[in-house]
């Protein structure tokens, strides 16, 4: 069962380390750090990703700021309650880690495999450029019970197909991670950037 729960959910991203080791929680005695990862689209852009590493992968008192990284891990999720509202937070889980000199032209450097289960209605809508597009919200098990909650967006054909899927029903989607920054405006009506993560599927089956 536990190999089923990790193939259901994996993860490669490969990418230059842009950020120094920050903590973020102790684990049946594991320290847990994170760092950011940015990893370059086929279009030039770059998304930032976040990766959580357990001290037992890396040296965490090392500077590897500008060196390039293979992680092999899951895209994992947590509700972050603050002032009384929930905000999803998401990151790649890394298990195995592997640094290299440089990424192969042409190499996928962003990939990700999930099989989980649609757990709200799906919401179809267009582009201001009139592009198609369905969000959708998947729920992938994980062991004890529980489940990551991964936001997907699927575009043209897949979007018509996607948005005729229905609240229970599996969904299979092969894609990248990718980031998008945007403004939220928070109850003082100050303006906050923030960065959103999600999936953008390249194939999706159910």
């Amino acid at each position: 069962m536990k190999n089923n729960l990790i193939e259901n959910n994996q993860v490669t991203i490969t990418g230059e380390i842009i950020s120094e080791f920050t903590y973020s929680h102790e684990i049946y005695g594991v320290d847990l750090y994170m760092m950011d990862v940015s990893v370059q689209r086929i279009s030039g852009n770059l998304d930032i990703i976040p990766v959580m590493i357990s001290e037992h992968l890396i040296d965490i008192s090392a500077d590897y700021k500008d060196m390039i990284i293979k992680v092999n891990g899951q895209f994992r999720s947590w509700n972050q309650r603050d002032e009384g509202k929930s905000r999803l937070i998401l990151y790649v889980y890394a298990r195995e880690i592997e640094f290299i000199e440089n990424i192969p032209y042409g190499a996928i450097s962003n990939q990700i495999y999930l099989d989980g289960y649609l757990c709200k209605e799906p919401v179809y809508r267009k582009t201001p450029l009139n592009r198609e597009i369905t969000d959708l919200l998947l729920a992938v098990n994980k062991s004890y019970g529980k489940s990551d909650y991964i936001p997907c967006i699927c575009w043209g054909k897949s979007a018509r197909y996607a948005s005729n899927l229905s609240v229970g029903e599996r969904c299979i989607i092969l894609g990248r991670i990718q980031s998008r920054n945007y403004i939220k405006k928070t109850d003082n009506e100050n303006m906050e950037p923030r960065i959103a993560f999600e999936v953008s599927a390249s194939r999706i089956n159910s």
